[in-house]
């Protein structure tokens, strides 16, 4: 294979000489690919994150190939090294009809949560061809049973290959009837918010737990101040029955943040929405915007917001760390960023983020951030953003403000 996968690159992503564009998953498939001789019309990708799968068949002169990724870096990504390779034939789609109709192949990194292979398994089910086949892989490390026992919901036949080069292909084939109603996506109610979620946003329809914590913090850091003493914090204390234990229903109690209302509030990585609902529900007159880079999360986003009746008032945006927001935009900030970039811990993800929130808040305007303790960023956005306090801490998250200089 004469394709020059070296010259990819992952920008606008984070590059650092321990990440690469592309890895021996992209080969295994495209050698897979071309040796089926199926169509480039025939043929989508999903979860090509820099272009390598795509570029490397278009190059090989198969043309038509239709492509989803889920991250606004990877669209732009793709975008630019086909540019500096002066290739084209593609198109990119949504995970949809669009994408899939009349497909007979479809090649697949398969992603980290099960949740999103069982909507895609679903989605090729749903609108590929009677005879499509998906090979889906990845990295043997990375891999596990329950990724063959959720394909094997949506396929007859799922056959695990042997692994070369620390990676392993999964060809799924005979697809089952898909069900009348797709499995995403879903809905859940905590509290007076809802939360809807495709199979790819992070924690799903559930509240996550660094979500709850920041909740408390914007109400302490900013709303009436309590009587101190101990006692639990309102949005992570347990629902509990008449007699004081644990109720049936229980779940983490999710209140609206009750902050002092800023004009402009940036959810930046909204995730499924829950910050941005929860904002605008409490200050109808505040105008909030959610942006995150995952197409999954943003459809996630938007169905939340309209479910919670605020769609008037937030404004969902795919997007990359906040790319499109003009510089000193917003009073206020509120974001729980990712420590992980795909399947490697890196911290450069959330440092993309504090630079953004720099850029986009106006001076003295507010970052609150939720971060995993042992992380330690206090620092860091000291220097990227402002002076930094601690307003709240929990066994396993920090809570922190940083004004903007």
């Amino acid at each position: 294979m004469d394709f020059p996968f070296n010259r990819l690159r992952r920008w606008p992503d984070v590059e650092a000489d321990n990440l690469q564009a592309y890895d021996a998953t992209d080969l295994l498939l495209v050698e897979r690919a071309l040796s089926l001789g199926i169509d480039g019309r025939e043929i989508a990708v999903i979860g090509d994150e820099y272009g390598a799968i795509t570029l490397a068949l278009t190059d090989a002169g198969l043309d038509g190939i239709r492509v989803h990724q889920d991250l606004a870096t990877g669209r732009r990504a793709l975008a630019r090294n086909a540019a500096e390779l002066d290739l084209a034939g593609f198109s990119s789609h949504e995970l949809d009809a669009t994408l899939l109709d009349g497909v007979r192949l479809v090649l697949l990194q398969l992603p980290k949560a099960l949740a999103e292979l069982e909507q895609i398994a679903d989605a090729v089910t749903r609108w590929a061809a009677p005879d499509a086949v998906l090979v889906a892989g990845g990295r043997v490390k990375h891999m596990t049973i329950a990724q063959n026992e959720v394909l094997g919901r949506s396929f007859a036949e799922v056959q695990a290959e042997r692994a070369v080069r620390k990676s392993r292909l999964v060809v799924a084939s005979a697809p089952s009837p898909a069900p009348s109603d797709p499995p995403f996506p879903v809905t859940a109610r905590h509290d007076g918010l809802v939360l809807v979620a495709h199979g790819g946003a992070f924690a799903g329809a559930r509240l996550d737990i660094g979500t709850r914590v920041l909740l408390e913090a914007l109400r302490q850091a900013q709303g009436p101040r309590q009587p101190q003493g101990p006692r639990q914090p309102q949005e992570l204390r347990q629902a509990q029955g008449p007699s004081g234990g644990q109720a049936s229903s229980a779940g983490w109690v999710a209140e609206p943040v009750e902050a002092t209302p800023a004009e402009t509030v940036v959810d930046l990585g909204c995730g499924t929405g829950a910050l941005a609902a929860s904002y605008a529900l409490a200050h109808p007159e505040s105008r909030v915007i959610a942006t995150d880079r995952s197409a999954a999360a943003v459809a996630s986003a938007r169905a939340t917001v309209a479910a919670n009746g605020v769609a008037d008032r937030v404004t969902v945006m795919h997007d990359d760390a906040g790319s499109e927001l003009a510089d000193a935009s917003a009073d206020a900030v509120l974001l729980n960023p990712p420590f992980h970039l795909g399947n490697s811990v890196h911290t450069g993800a959330a440092t993309r983020l504090f630079e953004a929130a720099a850029r986009i808040l106006r001076p003295g305007g507010e970052l609150f951030t939720v971060y995993n303790s042992s992380l330690g960023y206090r620092a860091e956005l000291t220097r990227l953003v402002g002076a930094t306090e601690q307003v709240h801490r929990t066994p396993k998250f920090t809570v922190t403000r940083s004004i903007r200089r």
